[in-house]
């Protein structure tokens, strides 16, 4: 065989391989695209801005059931972010029979507001969830807050603080979850060692800071956080998991050696991850997590991974 023909069968190898791996990658990309929410209710309207919970739905799920819930809240510095983040979780945890929201909040970029402002708007999401949990179909005691970076700091901050409500609401109605499932959060915002207390009111930085607020009775909380995390330090996360097991609360601290920020996320948010393993992991342990509560019935394998 001449060395033309063989460059040509080379060539038309690389170029059949090139086309399958192509393929493969867009058949992938077209089965994560079609993750959409179920449907969007507005459920706070405040800087002229209308609020929206993204909501997923378990199949067949009707008014009348009551099934455990899940409040996602986006990463972003309090500075930008969307929902989006949490499609992916949201839709596996939907399929195990949970009802999600991935919800809006104000942030810096879009309505000028300060890390109190997505605070408030956090916890008006928890109480808009279980005041409206019968036509929701939801159990008003099985309310789970959960969010990734400055979206962990607020979620942690509807369990942890008291108080910082919007002062309009049914103070009746309570805005704390029964648990919390945190990724990689910001827990520490204090001017001595803590995450951006720049972006808080001068004074406010301890006050909205889960390190500094720990009390018992606070609700049982998973955690996930990257050793390797260069924006938001492990020891917060160590920190806030001593302080939480000293005061008599459960806290499961899961660390992911060698993880940088973001570890946790899904191809349906960041396209180009290769390895889905740690979003596998942490989406496996949420459901041993919520079943150890009785919030779900059975625990479930990981999901397939996405290629």
């Amino acid at each position: 065989m001449t060395l033309n023909r063989i460059a040509k069968l080379t060539g038309c190898v690389v170029t059949l391989s090139m086309c399958l791996t192509f393929a493969g990658h867009a058949i992938a990309q077209a089965t994560v695209k079609k993750i959409a929410p179920t449907k969007s209710v507005v459920y706070k309207t405040a800087s002229d801005t209308e609020l929206k919970l993204h909501v997923f739905e378990p199949a067949n799920h009707k008014a009348t059931d009551q099934s455990t819930a899940v409040v996602f809240f986006f990463g972003g510095g309090w500075n930008s972010g969307t929902p989006k983040q949490f499609y992916e979780q949201s839709h596996f945890l939907a399929k195990q029979g949970v009802v999600c929201f991935s919800a809006e909040y104000r942030v810096k970029s879009r309505q000028k507001v300060t890390p109190v402002e997505c605070v408030a708007d956090a916890k008006s999401a928890i109480r808009w969830v279980r005041q409206h949990a019968k036509e929701l179909g939801i159990n008003p005691n099985q309310i789970i807050a959960a969010g990734g970076s400055a979206g962990g700091h607020i979620a942690a901050c509807t369990g942890v603080l008291k108080g910082q409500d919007e002062p309009s609401e049914d103070a009746s109605i309570s805005s704390i979850p029964n648990a919390m499932i945190l990724f990689n959060p910001v827990l520490d915002t204090s001017p001595e060692d803590g995450y951006a207390p720049s972006r808080f009111p001068k004074g406010k930085e301890k006050t909205f800071s889960p390190n500094h607020q720990i009390h018992a009775g606070i609700v049982p909380t998973l955690l996930f956080h990257g050793t390797g995390d260069k924006t938001v330090p492990y020891r917060q996360a160590e920190d806030f998991a001593k302080q939480m097991k000293a005061a008599g609360n459960r806290c499961d601290l899961h660390p992911f050696e060698g993880k940088n920020h973001g570890f946790f996320n899904g191809k349906f948010f960041r396209t180009k991850i290769i390895n889905t393993k740690p979003y596998e992991t942490t989406m496996t342990e949420s459901v041993k997590f919520l079943a150890s509560l009785n919030f779900v019935q059975t625990t479930s394998d990981a999901p397939e991974p996405k290629e």
